[in-house]
């Protein structure tokens, strides 16, 4: 009876994403094995070639006999032939011959066998059946960018830690470390317990020289966002910080405003203080009114310190970059106000002044931008220290939050810029291989520094990540953005990313943008974002054989991103806080 019961399984429409299977007992058919929606089919043909589709949904239909029977929707995936797996299902003859549940090891050579043993890279397997794991091509993973998107609690960063604890563990040999080098920008201190073992950078101890800056970042720092088109204040600026350069890189062949050469940032106060206050003599516009009687230039071979100096323009600025001077004041037909006495820069020189002496961003104004290299700077950020470390955590969560987007600029761009000249310094060597140390930059929080928004004071960050989304791969550069709100990421970078875990999303604006922007017809696969477990995600790109709900693996150490047990802290003693700690915390920042 049982037999002749599961012969009354066939195949009664196939359409071109859906077949559609008719089952009279489906306790008989499924053989007592549990059947669901994301169960796997084997549909045969006459030459021997089977068909492997996945369950959408079933319904019972009743007959004019009153006879029940389920009716099964599957999307065929591919087949399987000569016992390999290949997407796609139009070779599949009609009629099917028989429909059965696919066999673990029919799932098996899906996903298990679908990637090179070389490229194999593992940290998940299927949420239907945990002992099918679901690898990727390791390759294709990598070296195109990742987004992991899903609501808070949805398991983000223990997928993003699992990811990457598993890539660190890899190797080819017995050595200690491998070839491995990610960065991640940590915006809520989650990731140290994950790995204990980083390269750890906040605040306190994460060291940025100013002159690193491009000039969107120091403009972003120092100019009002309501001033930032103000001519006076930007064209000055500028003309300081190149000369200041040009003075202390007396070597250097060509020196531009965006070159990342040093320069003093004070010597630049004193010049713009200068510049604000000082006055000329009305007969001769290229004689200033300094008060000093220590240094004067000869004019026409004689000192003159009555009518002021005449100093050609360099010597000027030489002059105005040393201190702040004394100006005599204006008198009616002999000395007037020199150019910028109108005081358009008085408010900039002001908050440029609290800017550079803040000391929570003395990481960036700090002491040891005086003695900081480009090479030290780009070591600390890789890891390449004391100790090397595949992993470099940075701790941004000490970072005042109107820096923090200039603050992911500037390290992103450097390290963009390095993947950039590495291959070119391996291209004159005539290495094949754009880069040999490939860098992954995660970043957690994405939408927080490349939000889709105009505001000036995402510019700046906007600028650096699209330029790596864009064209970073090419230069041994990828990126992982982390996001629990996707719709509000910049869609340049977004779109540019060519693999996916889509995790658990509750909310229909950042559902219906995944699902537009994910490259695999998916039928009904992204109606299940919302009712995801933690840990499970919708797995979809290059990298993977076909879209598939995965449940990432366990990792180990985990990062501290667990809830707060309110109820239970509630219920304990009532607790005494160090408010005076709180403060000091507090102003720090």
């Amino acid at each position: 009876m049982t037999d002749s019961k599961k012969m009354k399984a066939e195949v009664i429409a196939v359409y071109p994403d859906k077949v559609k299977i008719s089952v009279d007992d489906i306790a008989a058919f499924s053989d007592g094995k549990s059947i669901k929606v994301g169960s796997y089919l084997r549909i045969t043909d006459s030459e021997s070639c089977a068909l492997i589709a996945i369950i959408e949904n079933f319904c019972i239909e009743v007959t004019e006999r009153a006879e029940r029977r389920h009716i099964i929707e599957a999307m065929p995936l591919g087949i399987i032939s000569d016992g390999k797996f290949i997407r796609g299902g139009d070779t599949l003859t009609i009629p099917p011959t028989g429909v059965s549940p696919a066999t673990e090891e029919d799932i098996k050579k899906i996903f298990e066998e679908s990637v090179e043993s070389a490229k194999k890279f593992t940290f998940s397997s299927l949420a239907a059946n945990a002992e099918i794991m679901v690898p990727v091509d390791g390759n294709r993973f990598f070296n195109k960018h990742i987004a992991v998107v899903g609501s808070t609690g949805a398991g983000k960063s223990h997928t993003i830690a699992k990811i990457i604890q598993t890539a660190v563990a890899e190797k080819d040999g017995g050595y200690e470390l491998n070839n491995s080098h990610v960065v991640i920008f940590d915006i809520h201190s989650e990731y140290k317990t994950a790995f204990p073992d980083a390269n750890f950078l906040d605040a306190d101890n994460l060291h940025l020289p100013y002159w690193l800056l491009n000039s969107e970042e120091l403009e972003e720092i120092l100019l009002d966002t309501g001033e930032r088109d103000n001519y006076n204040q930007s064209s000055v600026f500028r003309h300081l910080v190149t000369e200041n350069k040009r003075k202390h890189n007396p070597g250097a062949k060509s020196i531009f405003y965006d070159s990342p050469l040093k320069f003093d940032i004070h010597q630049v106060l004193n010049a713009l203080y200068n510049i604000k206050e000082e006055t000329v003599n009305a007969k001769s516009e290229s004689r200033y009114m300094v008060k000093d009687d220590s240094y004067s230039l000869p004019a026409d071979g004689k000192t003159d310190t009555t009518h002021g100096l005449q100093l050609t323009a360099q010597q000027r600025l030489d002059k105005y970059f040393e201190n702040r001077l004394e100006f005599h004041q204006t008198k009616r037909d002999s000395i007037t106000n020199g150019s910028y006495a109108d005081k358009t820069l008085e408010k900039f020189f002001t908050r440029f002044e609290a800017k550079v002496s803040q000391e929570r961003l003395e990481f960036l104004f700090g002491a040891a931008a005086d003695t900081a290299t480009l090479e030290g700077t780009l070591k600390g950020l890789i890891g390449y220290g004391d100790k090397n470390s595949n992993v470099t955590v940075i701790d941004l969560s000490g970072v005042p939050f109107e820096v923090l987007s200039i603050t992911v600029s500037l390290i992103s761009r450097i390290l963009f810029e390095h993947g950039y000249h590495y291959k070119v310094l391996r291209s004159k060597a005539g290495e094949p291989i754009n880069s040999d140390a490939p860098i992954l930059l995660v970043y957690e929080e994405a939408h927080k520094y490349v939000p889709n928004s105009d505001l000036a004071r995402f510019r700046a960050s906007k600028l650096s990540i699209e330029r790596i989304a864009k064209e970073g791969r090419k230069y041994g550069v990828t990126l992982l953005l982390s996001s629990q709100r996707p719709s509000e990421i910049s869609e340049t970078i977004f779109s540019q990313c060519s693999n996916f875990l889509a995790m658990r999303l509750t909310n229909p604006n950042d559902q219906s943008y995944v699902a537009r922007l994910l490259p695999d017809t998916l039928g009904n696969l992204c109606d299940k974002l919302p009712t995801l477990s933690a840990g499970e995600a919708l797995l979809i790109g290059e990298s993977v054989v076909m879209p598939s709900l995965i449940k990432v693996a366990v990792c180990d150490p985990a990062p501290s991103s667990h809830d707060i047990p309110y109820f239970q802290l509630w219920k304990e003693e009532w607790k005494d806080l160090d408010f005076d700690a709180i403060k000091k915390t507090w102003l720090k920042q």
